[in-house]
């Protein structure tokens, strides 16, 4: 009887351990989940979006792995990002805090924003006023702020917020982004740090960590108060792809 109780003890040890070892692989090689603490891609990305990474997207570098270990040099696999991806990569200021940012700008570019306009290769991107979009902090307080639609080069089209032209990132040098480097901007123009600050600047592209591809789960509380969840999940996000 001992040994029944004993090898059913040391068969959940196994299976527990392959649970962990095979969500580390997926982790590691196929999905990440990451969530958005902050608003600087809205009106993408929203606060309490949880999304899953593609790992295999770019390829892999040693931030592919826990705790970034140097295992992987340079990349391995790599392909090169679209204009336009939302990516997740590692601050290269200290190569362990997760950003998050829509890639505008490749090897090679010449980057500017002037009068609020995004400029590549010293031609304007086009920027079409919309509507305003409408949220509500958590005092009641209803803010609405410009959105228009941003058509890049090479056809993609997306959302971004823009309270005004005239914010001191609203005019700006030429970025010369170098090889091997990317540049990223959030999508919420004037209420993101991104590569037009100093403390962030150009992406490597071995910081590079995957493309963002899907929400599984969205809310404007509590992943962790499952009670709440039918007052705070975002339900018409899940599910749905980041563009």
């Amino acid at each position: 009887m001992s040994g029944d109780k004993s090898g059913g003890f040391w068969d959940t040890i196994k299976t527990v351990t392959y649970a962990i070892l095979i969500a580390l692989v997926v982790r590691t090689f196929a999905y990440e989940p990451f969530n958005i603490p902050s608003g600087s891609m809205l009106p993408t990305l929203l606060i309490g979006d949880y999304l899953f990474v593609s790992k295999f997207s770019y390829g892999y570098s040693k931030h592919s792995l826990p705790f970034s270990l140097p295992l992987i040099p340079g990349r391995m696999l790599e392909e090169i990002p679209e204009r336009g991806d939302v990516a997740v990569f590692k601050l290269p200021a200290d190569n362990k805090t997760d950003f998050i940012k829509r890639i505008v700008g490749l090897p090679g570019d010449e980057i500017q924003v002037k009068g609020g306009i995004l400029h590549i290769n010293g031609t304007p991107v086009t920027r079409r006023r919309v509507d305003d979009f409408v949220s509500t902090d958590d005092f009641g307080t209803t803010r609405r702020v410009p959105r228009f639609v941003e058509t890049l080069p090479n056809g993609v089209r997306h959302f971004i917020l823009e309270e005004t032209d005239n914010d001191p990132m609203d005019n700006t040098r030429v970025y010369k982004v170098p090889a091997g480097m990317y540049f990223a901007m959030g999508d919420n123009r004037d209420r993101s740090n991104d590569s037009r600050y100093g403390d962030v600047g150009f992406i490597p592209r071995e910081n590079l960590v995957g493309r963002a591809e899907f929400l599984f789960f969205s809310t404007n509380g509590s992943l962790w108060r499952p009670w709440q969840w039918l007052s705070t999940v975002r339900f018409e996000r899940i599910f749905q792809g980041i563009e």
